[in-house]
């Protein structure tokens, strides 16, 4: 195997649940030593989240933390424990990044703050992601994605006209734009101190990166003075533009026609219907002032097709359609994906086979996706222990004994 773009680098890693775990997942995927600092006594969220292999529950069966935590070594610790706190400490003198993604003051409490972690390491990357940063009137505020996409904005934009918010079904916030944002900046720290030996404290508000999203929306309001609502699929100019049933249980598709060329192919290929006809639905303006009575007639056409006959003919006529895709059309029967190898398999120690995603870009020079499934909780905690920190099998088990190490 090719070696990896960040193998040499460790991470002493306190993040959990999601934005935080899948911001150090990246850097493991990509070869860092990932070591995620855990608790028996206080479990990760994710590790009870469903959905559960084979639907057992169980603190080694979550699929979402599986996903969230691939390649990464865990250690159990109890870090009330001062004992606790020195072996970080010692593991700490040997990383490269310190990530958490716990509100400000929590690991200043450990004595693990960035002054406290400079002292052991001038030079470390220290990465600190809470809701809304280290300084500030909300600062101390826990957050949660679906608390962030809220508080941004993202939530009011989501939904049908005139109807409550009802978000995007995950916290997304948590998925795309923090872990990212966070990720580019480790990367980025990594360059600086390459460059200049120099470490970096990395202070990321998780609300931002789901701001800066947001950008049409605020300009819009700041340039014209208009403040956007929810308007579910409808297009400020194109129509028909959403998505339709189509034949079989919650079978849909995606129409989006965006000029006069794309409807006559739409039209054309329903088999002229007469409600179409005679020049009823142009020009363009015309068709998006009876958007909703158009809708209704679209609708009752589309329900006669296969979404996947009706998603060929209509792109065969250069109309863009695609269907709705669930999660066994994405992972079983989705043609590019299965071409890319995105899903990986990955042989878990209590879960036996189970997917990953693969990285979602290619490399001709290093291999695509996660190296190793997630942890068991605790899985690493005698082997780091004893590699990385000296200790011998006997010291080891006293601790354990003592719940040091829990």
């Amino acid at each position: 195997m090719a070696r990896l773009p960040l193998s040499g680098i460790r991470v002493t890693d306190f993040t959990w649940i999601g934005a935080g775990s899948y911001t150090t997942k990246i850097l493991a995927d990509y070869g860092a030593d990932v070591v995620k600092i855990e608790s028996a006594n206080r479990l990760d969220a994710l590790r009870m989240s469903a959905p559960y292999k084979d639907k057992v529950k169980g603190v080694n069966r979550s699929g979402y933390f599986a996903d969230r935590n691939t390649s990464k070594r865990s250690v159990t610790l109890n870090m009330k424990d001062g004992r606790a706190v020195e072996l970080v400490k010692k593991l700490v003198a040997q990383s490269d990044i310190v990530a958490n993604n716990f509100t400000p003051d929590v690991m200043s409490r450990f004595g693990l703050g960035y002054e406290d972690v400079c002292r052991i390491r001038p030079d470390i990357i220290y990465l600190a992601m809470s809701m809304q940063g280290s300084s500030g009137p909300e600062s101390r505020y826990l957050g949660y994605g679906a608390s962030m996409a809220a508080l941004t904005g993202l939530q009011h934009l989501i939904g049908l006209p005139g109807r409550e918010p009802i978000g995007t079904g995950t916290n997304y916030p948590d998925h795309i734009p923090n872990p990212c944002h966070a990720a580019f900046a480790v990367l980025a720290a990594l360059r600086h101190r390459r460059r200049t030996g120099e470490g970096q404290y990395l202070d990321i508000a998780q609300t931002e990166p789901t701001v800066a999203l947001l950008g049409p929306t605020f300009l819009d309001l700041t340039v014209n003075g208009r403040e956007q609502q929810a308007v579910g699929n409808d297009h400020p100019w194109a129509a028909p533009h959403g998505a339709y049933p189509c034949r079989g249980e919650d079978r849909w598709i995606a129409i989006c026609v965006m000029n006069d060329a794309q409807w006559a192919g739409l039209v054309g290929v329903l088999g002229n219907p007469g409600w179409a006809g005679a020049g009823t639905w142009l020009p363009a303006d015309r068709r998006h002032a009876q958007r909703h009575k158009l809708n209704e007639e679209l609708a009752r056409e589309t329900a006669k097709w296969s979404a996947e006959e009706l998603m060929r003919a209509l792109q065969a006529k250069g109309v863009p359609a695609g269907l709705v895709q669930n999660a066994e059309d994405i992972v079983s029967r989705d043609p590019q994906l299965a071409h890319r190898a995105h899903w990986i398999t990955l042989e878990h120690p209590e879960m036996g086979k189970t997917i990953y995603n693969a990285s979602p870009f290619r490399s001709l020079r290093m291999p695509a996706g996660a190296g190793k499934p997630a942890p068991l909780l605790g899985q690493h905690t005698e082997e780091v222990c004893e590699q990385l920190l000296g200790m011998t099998k006997e010291q080891v088990a006293e601790l354990k004994k003592e719940g040091v190490l829990a």
